[in-house]
């Protein structure tokens, strides 16, 4: 009895932390079984208990692996406030910090640029999609607990995760007006052509795709427990699918391929489910939230 009043107290403390002033990467701590991590819109739920067993997180069952961790992604509309459950009994609430992304509107877009409008293009598009919708749709049970991830190129950023455009244009082909609305849904880097992409933590190559119709040269990584980053617009690319690599290995070199308006990289991490056979509720992460957990190895 009295390890229960004390494992209550201590999810009790949990809801100390506010999206004014939120936590990150303290976790609620009851005995052997945690929850914690980077605690916003957009970051990662950390959860640690004993192997093989069940967490509950925002009404969704999330099952630890052999290191006794489990993974939930935030995304940009989380509630303020998440509650998450053991099978031990523990129990607990973590408040949720919101985001604050800008809106802009632009005039003068090239919708050429984006838009696949020829025959040849709608059909390279169309097998691009189904490459991307196939890696996706597999899953690598990944290095075990999370130790922290590293910035992919050492080149400044250009643009964060989470901004919302409204672009208006004219297209230069068929002289239509267009609009587009875009949620920037990764973390872009100003590299030159040619600067050293690196594996931001370990994980297994699951697509190496020189020309995808958006993305261009493609690579995506999976970290385990459905955490896959996703890097964009590679002018080479140097590992294959399969190929399991470490925190800093070589993945590839930045480029200007695919839809693009200038160098960069492009990273994108996206959580998805490993216990749902439905890909339709993944949504993709803020990857410099990411670079807020400690690297401890």
């Amino acid at each position: 009895m009295r390890r229960v009043l004390l494992l209550a107290l201590a999810a009790m403390g949990a809801a100390c932390a506010t999206a004014e002033s939120p936590v990150k990467h303290k976790a609620t701590q009851l005995s052997a079984v945690e929850c914690g991590g980077v605690l916003t819109q957009g970051g990662l739920v950390i959860c640690q208990g004993p192997a093989e067993t069940v967490f509950t997180v925002a009404g969704i069952k999330l099952t630890t692996d052999e290191s006794g961790t489990a993974q939930f992604g935030l995304s940009t509309v989380a509630p303020s406030v998440i509650g998450w459950s053991h099978e031990s009994g523990a129990y607990g609430d973590l408040k949720i910090a919101e985001r604050n992304d800008d809106y802009r509107e632009i005039d003068g877009f090239d919708c050429d640029k984006v838009d696949a409008r020829s025959e040849e293009q709608k059909a390279h598009a169309g097998r691009s999609w189904v490459k991307k919708q196939d890696a996706f749709a597999r899953f690598n049970p990944g290095p075990g607990a999370v130790t922290g991830f590293i910035k992919p190129s050492a080149a400044p950023t250009s643009s964060p995760f989470g901004p919302t455009r409204k672009y208006t244009g004219v297209s230069k082909v068929t002289g239509e007006a267009c609009e587009k609305v875009s949620v920037h849904r990764g973390y872009d880097m100003a590299a030159p052509v040619g600067t050293e992409v690196v594996a931001p933590a370990a994980g297994t190559v699951t697509l190496a795709d020189p020309d995808l119709y958006y993305e261009g040269g493609t690579v995506f990584l999976d970290h385990g427990h459905g955490l896959v980053s996703v890097f964009m617009h590679l002018s080479e690319v140097d590992v294959t699918p399969g190929d399991t690599v470490q925190r800093g290995d070589l993945l590839a070199k930045t480029g200007n391929t695919g839809r693009t308006t200038g160098p960069h990289l492009h990273w994108a991490v996206k959580w998805r489910n490993p216990e749902s056979k439905s890909r339709d509720g993944d949504f993709y992460i803020d990857p410099a939230l990411l670079l807020d957990l400690p690297v401890t190895d």
